[in-house]
């Protein structure tokens, strides 16, 4: 295991309260038609899922909008040409999906008698829409047929709990308290699903006129790969001409194995499953070829690590042929989607915190079609080769892009934002690598200030992401350029644990975490603050989740941040082990149980080393949290006021994970941070101050 550091400014600090100072940076931002503060949030829009048509013609995509008065994003389907002309409205719903003549789609809308139904919708003049499901069951994962007469879909299906008692019957008019909730699962709560019933996810047919849905698959494989329990959804295919279909799984024995799943194929018309993976791996996210004979996946091989970047394989539909299609490429592919003529495969790869287009034709190294420093993901292909996907760019947001894969090139044909940003000044990105403890090359970037002057000293604000394997990108981020529109100098990094660099990289933090990551993120301060930009008495560092868990880390030891603020942490190992939607992660964190041997669980605990704290910090959680529960932060705020260290709660209501997913809240995030931040400076020699 790496060797845990403290950083030599961890010595000798002390706190100092100078109430009535005045204030070192802004707390509340003034409004400003020019900058990108936090009301614009209320008008950003979003893109997802293009779907181009099969002839290549038009572009169908999902777009999201703020619903101001009921404080939620909202989603409908627009429509446009290839070439971005005609953009307009279509429906309300999202997902859609072209029919294999391009006549028809099929999409997920609010339907009778209540929730999410399937529609389908002609795409002639006349525009003809049915829905053609009508369940109380939560259903997704919606795919056409090859021969486009039936849908195939994903539904939950509910079972009965097995344990029950005799209760006598009580008395006419009495009220009763209501039962317990029985559990008998590891797995019986999800975040931003909350409890969740008996039952599990299964495979439907309905012929696309409607009718009665078919179930198709049944038993004892838990359909959908998750790392951990029931999944929210199906990877799935139809294959051999829609004669089967190919799925993602787990057999109940093997549940509880941390990144354990196979792909499976299962008959249409006799339900009938058999395995096509024949090894033990994380295997998922099966896509059949166009004639249906070969089914292509991403995973790895069954090995117990930290983290591993996935690969592409391929297995013909009997089973055979199982290969690797991505030779030694060692990062993270998604989006798999089958060139129409079956001669290879498209996919999306992430590599130092940009993704681009890959193809890999099943022999030899994939070649990589794209090119540029943004984050470009292909979601569609049509029989013309051209297909469509999202790209986002350092002051770009994401849009729809066509693109096309003979040539390698690609053209932004959304600008849903553009009348939103057109005067709005943005913060310039700059790539930063540093070096870390050993020899380690590690990536960020800070953003900086919109009208920044060098020579001039920033505030810094530092922020760390989560995961831990998880990346920071150049994709554009509002949360960083309302930062920078405030004035500060943001900095965010990639360090040891993330993705985009390799498994190496990614797993040097195995059953040591935080460790080496916490050098990392030190390295990347000290160098911008060697360079002279940072105001070194207006420091300050925060992060969720994984960043929670780092940003709890740092102030532990080091002294050098003049505030923090920490959101959705985990604090202590132990109790997170048992109270956390992810016990699996949890565990195999560590080489041996902490009945076993709890030593290395509380040496990466930071609420085990809140003693040496004394930078002033704020806590930020949801009051749903069930990924890094509320009580991982009142544990370590607890600590903090027993010590008598500055700091304070903020309980979320109405978030799950994270506190940003109700738009006020993303607004509420944003202000309390740098009201926080600047209420607090740190003097020359050491001591923190409060302006306020």
């Amino acid at each position: 295991m790496a060797c845990l550091t403290t950083h030599s400014r961890t010595l000798g600090v002390s706190l100092v309260f100078a109430i009535g100072l005045a204030a070192s940076a802004q707390a509340q931002e003034i409004r400003s038609d020019t900058l990108f503060t936090t009301e614009k949030y209320l008008n950003f829009e979003q893109v997802a899922d293009p779907q181009i048509s099969p002839d290549g013609s038009q572009i169908i995509y999902t777009r999201r909008y703020v619903d101001k008065l009921n404080d939620r994003w909202e989603s409908a389907l627009w429509i446009m040409n290839a070439d971005g002309t005609k953009n307009r409205f279509l429906v309300k719903g999202s997902g859609a999906r072209w029919s294999p003549d391009g006549t028809q789609i099929i999409y997920l809308a609010d339907g009778e008698p209540s929730g999410t139904q399937i529609f389908v919708r002609w795409m002639d003049a006349e525009g003809a829409t049915s829905q053609i499901t009508r369940v109380t069951d939560p259903l997704g994962d919606v795919r056409w047929s090859p021969d486009g007469k039936s849908i195939g879909f994903s539904m939950f299906v509910p079972v009965k709990s097995e344990f029950s008692i005799d209760l006598p019957p009580a008395p006419k008019g009495a009220k009763w308290t209501s039962p317990p909730r029985y559990v008998d699962r590891l797995h019986y709560r999800f975040d931003r699903r909350g409890f969740l019933e008996p039952g599990m996810r299964h495979l439907f047919v309905i012929p696309v006129d409607g009718g009665t849905p078919r179930q198709i698959t049944r038993g004892n494989i838990v359909l959908g790969y998750s790392n951990e329990g029931q999944a929210a959804g199906i990877g799935w295919d139809w294959a051999a001409g829609g004669r089967s279909i190919v799925f993602d799984g787990a057999d109940t024995g093997t549940v509880l194995k941390y990144r354990f799943g196979n792909i499976y194929a299962a008959d249409v018309q006799t339900g009938v499953v058999r395995k096509l993976t024949p090894t033990e791996g994380a295997w998922s996210g099966p896509v059949a070829s166009p004639d249906g004979r070969r089914i292509a996946f991403r995973g790895f091989p069954a090995k117990r690590v930290s983290y591993q970047a996935s690969d592409v394989y391929v297995v013909n539909i009997d089973g055979s042929g199982f290969a690797k299609a991505t030779g030694s490429l060692d990062r993270d592919p998604s989006g798999i989607l089958w060139a129409r003529d079956g001669s290879g495969l498209y996919f999306t790869v992430a590599d130092k915190g940009t993704t681009n287009v890959y193809f890999s034709s099943l022999g030899g190294e994939p070649k990589r079609l794209t090119t540029g420093t943004h984050m470009l993901a292909l979601t569609s292909v049509a029989k013309t080769g051209v297909g469509a996907g999202v790209r986002s760019a350092p002051k770009e947001p994401p849009d729809v892009a066509r693109i096309d894969l003979r040539q390698g090139a690609f053209t932004t044909v959304t600008r849903v934002n553009e009348d939103l940003l057109a005067n709005v000044k943005l913060g310039d990105l700059e790539e930063l690598w540093v070096t870390s403890s050993g020899n380690t090359r590690v990536h960020g970037w800070i953003v900086k200030p919109p009208g920044f002057q060098p020579g001039r000293k920033y505030p810094l604000l530092f922020e760390i992401h989560g995961g831990p394997h998880g990346m920071y990108n150049v994709g554009f981020d509002a949360e960083f350029q309302n930062f920078a529109a405030n004035g500060y100098l943001v900095l965010y990094t990639n360090p040891r644990g993330s993705t985009s660099y390799g498994s190496a990289f990614g797993n040097a933090i195995e059953n040591a975490y935080p460790s080496v990551d916490y050098d990392d993120l030190m390295a990347a301060v000290d160098t911008v603050v060697r360079r002279g930009l940072v105001d070194t008495t207006r420091m300050y560092v925060g992060g969720c989740s994984g960043g929670g868990v780092l940003s709890s880390w740092v102030i532990g030891h080091t002294n050098r941040f003049a505030a923090a603020a920490v959101r959705c942490p985990v604090t202590n190992w132990l109790s997170m082990a048992g109270t956390t939607d992810i016990p699996l992660f949890t565990y195999n964190f560590f080489a041996k149980p902490f009945w076993e041997d709890p030593t290395k669980w509380l040496e990466h605990s930071s609420l085990m080393h809140v003693g040496k704290v004394t930078t002033p910090t704020l806590v930020m959680t949801g009051e749903l949290d069930l990924r890094t529960p509320m009580p991982q932060s009142e544990e370590y705020f607890a600590a903090l006021k027993m010590r008598g260290v500055p700091s304070a709660l903020l309980r979320f209501e109405g978030e799950y994970h994270g506190t940003s997913s109700r738009p006020s809240n993303w607004l509420r995030t944003q202000l309390y941070m740098m009201q926080w931040y600047g209420k607090w400076r740190r003097t020359s020699d050491r001591q923190v101050t409060s302006d306020r």
